[in-house]
């Protein structure tokens, strides 16, 4: 991750073996911020009733969802989770390692006894991310050109109305 970025347990504050209490972005970046991710399938359907089996499914959705952007969870700086069961949170600490990035783990909020806008959903984990900015376009040549003939026929067009 870019050298802007710190993950940081300030000594006053615990420090967790599984996410990171504090979070700084220095300098100009681009963040994006991931909804809410249920277990469904790219049908809407969920794809199982089992825990687990939900707690990859959302980190899969996660991770396409990431990468739609350019983005992987070694950009993540934040992650959300919401369970219908807190008793589940061992199993989601397990899937969820093999996703993020252990050197340098996100801050990170759970909560549970919840219940989703999807029948049978047991979790939603929503992220943001941040990355480098985005370089421009460069204008190609083509594009220069293109913009040139443009402006001549204006031209020729507003020479043509006052005469």
């Amino acid at each position: 991750m870019a050298a802007n970025i710190r993950f940081l347990n300030p000594d006053a504050l615990t420090k967790p073996p599984t996410y990171t209490q504090v979070v700084e972005v220095i300098g100009p970046r681009r963040t994006v911020y991931i909804s809410g991710q249920l277990a469904t399938g790219v049908d809407g359907a969920l794809v199982s009733r089992d825990f687990r089996a939900q707690a990859v499914r959302v980190f899969e959705n996660l991770k396409a969802a990431l990468a739609a952007v350019g983005a992987s969870f070694k950009d993540v700086v934040k992650v959300n989770s919401y369970l219908s069961d807190v008793a589940h949170l061992p199993i989601l600490r397990d899937v969820r390692a093999g996703y993020l990035n252990a050197a340098a783990l996100p801050a990170s909020t759970t909560l549970g006894g919840l219940s989703f806008a999807r029948e049978g959903a047991l979790l939603e984990v929503e992220v943001v991310a941040v990355l480098p900015a985005k370089e421009p376009r460069k204008r190609s040549k083509a594009s220069a050109k293109t913009r040139a003939v443009r402006r001549g026929r204006k031209a020729a067009k507003a020479r043509g109305k006052r005469r």
